[in-house]
This record gives C-alpha cells, structure tokens and sequence, in this order.
C-alpha cells in the first residue's frame, strides 16, 4: 500500500488505500465490508485552488463525507456549513447532502485536517501529524490564498503547525483572527458539529459573525 497518489487541483493527495495511519486504515478497510457503498477513502478537497479562502476542518464523518466523498456533506456539520456560505457569497446553489446538488464553491477550497474518518471521530496526534504533509501541500497549491478558516482547535493547530507557527503566538479561541507571517488570516470558529450546537457551545449567531469577519477582510 502506498502515501501519496494522485494530484487533485494541483496538491499532492492520499492514496485511496494510503497507509501512512495504521488505525485509520484498518477502520477504513472496515468499513468497507459494512459500507460496500461509501466513498471509504480519504476525501479530496472541495473547491477551486485558486480561491482565496481555504477551510479546515477535523476529519470525515463516518455517515457523512466518509460516505459521500465531499468534505462536511452528509451529516449535520453541513447543514450548517453550506447555507452559511450561500448566505456569504462563499458557495452558490442549494445544499443537498449528496456530492451531485450543484452546489459549487466561490472563492473558496475545503479539506480537513485528516483525510480518513477516524474511529469516534477523534484522530490522535500521530496520525493529524502524518496528514500534515498533505495540508501542507494543499496550502501551497493555493496561489491566491489569503485566509483560513480552522474549524476547532486540531484544525487551527494542524494549520499552524503546517505552516512552522508556534502555537503559543496564536491560541485558539472562537472569532479570533490571527495575522500570521507573510500576511496570511488565520480566522477561528468552534467546530460546527451537532454537539457544539446542542450544548450551546456554538450558536449560528456565533458562526455567521466568524463568516462576516471574514468577508470583511477578503472585501
């Protein structure tokens, strides 16, 4: 089995049958035999590289992007996610939790900190480490770049450590903006999972002014 396959919009990414993360595989392989019908790999970035806006968020969900192969499509994170960047000029269409709604992106790319679903939805550290080369190639890819968005603290440390930022220069906390060297925005939102939203962690106030703070400074 091999790491690196094919190239998606001009990044290096992920085998199919990448083998970087032993756990991850074998949950993969997994779910194979239970989900013959899912995507089942790791799921390729969203959008075009000439964006200026990149999005980082955790890991597939296992009935989520893990079944359809498009980042935060399937499960409730998307829900959320999309309509708020129809709202913002981020996207255009109607989200419909299938990869074929037509919806499309504006300005904006999508990727995860890890490509593979995880068990529990918590990847550990060796294997958001080992995913790093593929966000790190992503990034570059991205010419125009100008702002990230990290959906929670793995993603937003996945992003720094990524880009050789010492953590403790940029602490994650829900609408900071963060000016990195070189002039890259590093914007923060809670993840907008189901439970941030049902304990009242994250509120769709509190995500939309993330989404207006950003559209502010891309203007």
């Amino acid at each position: 089995m091999s790491a690196a396959g094919a190239t998606v919009g001009g990044a290096t990414a992920p085998a199919p049958d990448c083998a970087l993360c032993p756990r991850l595989a074998a949950f993969r392989a997994a779910n194979r035999d239970v989900f013959p019908t899912f995507h089942n790999a790791p799921v390729p970035p969203f959008g075009d590289s000439g964006a200026r806006l990149l999005i980082v968020g955790l890991a597939p969900g296992l009935k989520g992007a893990n079944r359809t192969g498009r980042p935060f499509t399937g499960d409730y994170a998307g829900d959320l996610l999309y309509p708020t960047m129809v709202h913002f000029g981020f996207a255009r269409g109607a989200y419909g939790r299938e990869p074929d709604d037509g919806l499309t992106l504006v300005d904006c790319r999508i990727t995860n900190a890890v490509r593979c679903v995880p068990p529990q939805n918590k990847p550990v550290g060796e294997e958001i480490r080992n995913c790093r080369r593929f966000l790190i190639d992503e990034m570059q890819s991205m010419p125009n770049l100008a702002a990230v968005l990290a959906l929670g603290a793995v993603a937003h440390g996945s992003v720094l450590g990524a880009l050789g930022c010492r953590k403790s220069l940029y602490p994650f906390g829900h609408g900071a903006l963060h000016e990195l060297p070189g002039g890259l925005l590093l914007a923060d939102s809670y993840h907008c999972s189901r439970y941030n939203t049902n304990t009242g962690r994250l509120t769709e106030a509190m995500f939309v002014a993330v989404f207006t703070a950003l559209r502010q400074r891309l203007a």
